[in-house]
């Protein structure tokens, strides 16, 4: 091959190199710094751009969106003395490649180191029940400093977040023993208030079932007083409107006697002294022929059940009145059994009236 032909190749091949290494595209939200001869020149924005190959070194790529970088957990003392484990999330974002260049390092283990010496401060001034229940203060705190030590590195530190506060496992056990207890209190509490308002509700409802009870009673008793009452008063006024003689009270006596017989138990009782005038003027009234009118006159031959009637009548006065003499004697009142049979009292009770006494 011809040498000269090689070297025509050799150049057109450097010369397109070296014009892509001129031509640098940039993306957006992107950035590079450029060095020309060892310093720092300038700053490549998003597009299209030129550099001097050959002079000019183009550093890597440096994203300027916010980024976001979790730490591993980092063991934290608390006031109390208590080791915690806290696992942060740091959101920020490179304001000046420059700066995050040339002022430091390694910016992202420069604001991991600078969270946890900043946390543990925080922290280190809060017992563990703050800690817990603080997340929020810590959180503003962290973001305060942060931001305030990162300025000049060209960062902006837009949030920092706690992820996981893990204490000891002996510390859970006794926080979750503390959790159980407290809401075996509370419902404790409230099986009891329950309790107390079931049992406040049913005595009032007893209550108020008593006091309907007792008011339908007296309601009752005073209504059931007024009827006897009226019933009494309607009684006496019909008594003496009527005017009723002895006679009629002696009849009323002898249908109340049978009354004081009935029961099994009932082999003794006494006969009042009073009863005997009435029995007398019952006696007397069955005995004394009574008034016939022409009609009765007429009827009496044909009228033998009658006749039965005032005879069964006659002996039954009888012996009561027998029974009321024999109670008033001095050998005191006597013993009636049932089934037993007494002598008439009066003989003549017992036989049946003649034509001449009808």
């Amino acid at each position: 091959m011809d040498p000269l032909l090689l070297v025509g190749i050799f150049v057109i091949l450097f010369a397109v190199f070296t014009v892509l290494k001129a031509v640098r595209i940039i993306p957006q939200a992107r950035a590079r710094n450029v060095e020309r001869l060892g310093r720092y020149h300038r700053t490549l924005k998003p597009g299209l751009n030129f550099v001097i190959p050959y002079i000019d070194r183009v550093y890597p790529m440096i994203d300027l969106r916010e980024q976001v970088v979790s730490f591993r957990p980092q063991p934290v003392i608390t006031e109390d003395n208590l080791v915690v484990e806290i696992d942060t999330v740091l959101y920020f974002q490179v304001t000046d490649p420059r700066a995050a260049a040339y002022e430091i390092a390694n910016y992202i283990q420069a604001v991991e180191q600078l969270t946890v010496t900043t946390l543990r401060n925080v922290v280190g001034s809060m017992d563990l029940e703050k800690t817990l229940t603080s997340r929020d203060t810590i959180n503003s705190q962290l973001r305060g400093v942060l931001d305030e030590a990162t300025g000049k590195w060209g960062l902006r530190v837009n949030r920092v977040e706690i992820k996981a506060i893990d204490p000891p496992k002996t510390i859970k056990d006794a926080m979750e023993k503390q959790m159980r207890a407290e809401r075996d209190k509370r419902a404790a509490i409230l099986n009891a208030e329950g309790q107390r308002q079931s049992q406040i509700l049913t005595a009032e409802g007893e209550k108020q079932s008593r006091v309907l009870r007792a008011e339908g009673q007296r309601t009752a008793a005073i209504l059931e007083a007024e009827g006897q009452s009226r019933a009494i008063d309607q009684v006496f006024q019909a008594v003496h409107r009527n005017d009723p003689d002895p006679k009629l009270l002696a009849y009323q006596y002898l249908q109340v006697l049978p009354q004081l017989a009935q029961g099994d138990g009932n082999t003794f009782w006494v006969i009042p002294s009073e009863v005997t005038s009435a029995l007398q003027g019952v006696s007397k009234a069955f005995t004394e022929a009574l008034p016939k009118s022409a009609a009765t006159r007429d009827d009496m031959p044909e009228s033998s059940a009658a006749e039965e009637e005032a005879a069964k009548a006659a002996a039954a006065a009888a012996e009561a009145v027998a029974d009321a003499q024999e109670a008033e004697s001095p050998k005191g009142p006597r013993q009636l059994t049932k089934g037993a049979q007494e002598p008439a009292a009066f003989p003549d009770l017992d036989r049946k009236p003649t034509e001449a006494e009808r």
